[in-house]
């Protein structure tokens, strides 16, 4: 029976090591669920690119129209596209309307969007900071909370589009 009681403990230590590693690889080789990503990495660079080829040509005409004069900015609406901002989590670029020199639309054309928990953060931040850049009618917006480099890489590309609509 000594040797029995020997062997259990043993036995036992063997199994919970082996149930251990075999957990631990299995937790390490898990990866996030991707499928809502892929789906909105596939309609994000359609936006950018189309909005990226209009911003040249747009951020041409804002530099030879307007020379930073109100006066040929209030002749109609133009559509910008920001810089694209790279920030810890994924980069970050906005489009802005003006109509007759006035702020009238931004909307994030990218911002970070890999995983659920992104998601979910911008699905907030995004429309916040976008009231705020309405509403101010400039880049001088406050950040969201929670969503620090989002709102970051979404002023700074908000400013770009800015200053290339103003000269």
């Amino acid at each position: 029976m000594h040797t029995l009681k020997k062997n259990r403990p043993l036995r036992r230590i063997v199994l919970a090591s082996a149930a251990t590693v075999s957990g631990m690889v299995l937790l390490l080789s898990l990866k996030p669920h991707t499928t809502p990503a892929v789906a909105g990495l596939a309609s994000s660079p359609a936006p950018s690119s189309s909005s990226g080829a209009s911003s040249g040509t747009a951020g041409s005409d804002g530099t030879t129209g307007s020379d930073g004069s109100s006066g040929s900015a209030a002749t109609g609406t133009r559509s910008l596209t920001g810089d694209s901002v790279q920030t810890r989590w994924g980069p970050v670029q906005v489009r802005v309307t003006l109509k007759d020199g006035k702020l009238t639309d931004v909307t994030a054309v990218t911002y970070p969007q890999e995983n659920p928990r992104d998601q979910q953060i911008n699905a907030y931040a995004i429309p916040q900071l976008t009231r705020e850049a309405l509403t101010a009618q400039s880049a001088d917006i406050d950040t969201v909370s929670g969503a620090t480099y989002t709102s970051d890489g979404y002023r700074q590309s908000l400013q770009s589009a800015l200053d290339s609509a103003s000269g």
